[in-house]
């Protein structure tokens, strides 16, 4: 299981970041396939929160930052 680590900004304060932890419950899902579906898992969860925007992300194991 990968988690996507994902650097967020609110978009009228950019420099306020946070990371924020997705969770890719696929257990055979590769880092590659991690990183390429990261943009659609990313514009789901900003949907969900307009005020902020990513400026970057990557893929890591699961458990490492997400408490699961």
């Amino acid at each position: 299981m990968l988690e996507l680590i994902v650097s967020v900004c609110l978009v009228d304060n950019p420099t306020r970041c946070k990371d924020v932890s997705l969770v890719y419950l696929a257990e055979s899902v590769t880092p590659m396939q991690c990183m390429m579906q990261s943009q659609a898992e990313i514009a789901k969860w900003t949907e969900g929160h307009p005020n902020w925007v990513a400026k970057r992300w990557s893929c890591r194991p699961a458990g490492r930052y997400a408490k699961i």
